[in-house]
């Protein structure tokens, strides 16, 4: 069941509102007995979760205990209520976001949740996913991971060097020892055979250092790959390949800052599947993987040194375009979506055809914002509007939006 409409409102047990609702039902519009059912249903199930003994108070009838159990069960009622509402699913993150909302514990994402039912009227799991992405990359941003990574990349390098001066002092130190034991005068056989038999110790020696050495090397350079690798993990969207938000975030603020020196446009195009949740709940996450590895590689061939491609969470894929206006991207993003509806896509397990695929699109030219972050904002809202009024389409965001 799915709300739209702003604001959206919480009937709590008692009457109060937290929020307000308006659903959009089959038929008259009325919510029917067998919504009303499953609400409570999820309600209760996960008031049982946490329900000490069942929900039984102990003997004797313990009001500070009894007290305390019913303010969690209320909870966990709104917390229920909200998922309901919202058309979340019954995910731990989904859960965790409901009751840092609910009970304001973290502000940051009350606030976030508060702005986005005033803006969108609704929560969806693709945008609380990016959220809390958010929020645990909050202390970790792309200019940090850079940073940090290239001090260990500089220290790395060093301890090469250092190896390889190490390497080439112990071979001319062995060198040296063994000219001079060669170098002795031939009566002194007594010392001859002392400094013989030291060099020869000294020798090999060095000999062991310098194979220690070599597999020191071979270790450093090990760890460079695996900090290239990891690199690439931390940018990169383990399904599709593509970059992720925080890789296309740092390119967002380079390209801004240089097409505003350049005085080249620049657009960015947010793209989210249309009816996803349905793939998934019909055919399987493994099917909707493949769904969103086909949309990937579709945008992916449209993509050049001037157009970059990420994937920015859930089902939603968002586009850099360098020297191209609103108008033009328009254009391709929207040759794009004409191929992906014409699709007939079939499940590989069971051979039954998937419902048409399509994607909305939300479209913004970033340099008429003062912060790149606000044309993502305004893309966004664009994207809102495709969706409100029918999807499968492309619209371009106006100060009318």
């Amino acid at each position: 069941m799915r709300y739209e409409g702003v604001p959206i409102r919480i009937m709590e047990k008692a009457g109060k509102m937290v929020g307000t609702v308006r659903p959009r039902c089959a038929g008259n519009g009325r919510r029917t007995e067998r919504d009303m059912d499953e609400q409570e249903s999820i309600t209760k199930r996960i008031a049982r979760w946490v329900r000490p003994g069942n929900g039984a108070v102990p003997p004797g009838g313990d009001r500070p205990f009894a007290r305390l159990s019913e303010q969690r069960r209320h909870l966990y009622d709104e917390i229920g209520a909200f998922l309901f509402a919202h058309d979340l699913e019954l995910t731990p993150l989904n859960f965790s976001l409901a009751s840092d909302y609910l009970t304001g514990n973290n502000h940051h994402i009350a606030n976030a949740i508060a702005a986005r039912i005033r803006s969108h009227g609704t929560v969806t799991d693709s945008w609380a996913e990016a959220l809390v992405a958010e929020q645990q990359d909050a202390g970790l941003t792309a200019d940090t991971l850079d940073s940090m990574i290239e001090r260990v990349e500089a220290n790395l390098i060093e301890v090469a060097s250092v190896i390889d001066r190490s390497q080439s002092s112990t071979r001319d130190y062995g060198k040296a020892l063994q000219g001079a034991a060669e170098a002795l005068p031939g009566d002194s056989a007594d010392g001859f055979a002392r400094l013989l038999s030291l060099t020869e110790a000294m020798i090999r020696e060095t000999r062991d250092v310098e194979q220690e050495l070599r597999r020191q090397q071979r270790q450093v350079r090990m760890l460079e790959r695996n900090l290239a690798a990891a690199r690439h993990a931390a940018e990169h969207d383990h399904l599709t390949g593509l970059p992720n938000r925080r890789a296309f975030e740092a390119r967002l603020a380079e390209e801004a800052a240089a097409a505003a020196r350049d005085g080249e446009p620049l657009t960015v195009a947010f793209c989210d599947v249309d009816h996803f949740k349905e793939v998934n709940d019909q055919h399987g996450h493994e099917t909707g993987d493949r769904v969103l590895k086909l949309i990937a590689e579709l945008l992916s061939e449209i993509s050049d040194e001037r157009c970059h491609v990420a994937r920015h969470g859930g089902e939603e894929f968002v586009m850099l375009f360098r020297g191209r206006d609103a108008q033009a991207v328009h254009d391709v993003v929207d040759d794009t979506r004409i191929a992906l509806a014409q699709r007939n896509l079939v499940n590989k397990m069971t051979r039954k055809p998937l419902p048409k695929v399509t994607f909305s699109a939300g479209i913004a030219d970033v340099l008429v914002h003062d912060d790149p972050r606000g044309a993502l904002k305004a893309a966004d809202q664009a994207l809102y509007l495709a969706k409100k009024f029918g999807r499968n389409q492309v619209r371009i965001a106006t100060e009318g939006d």
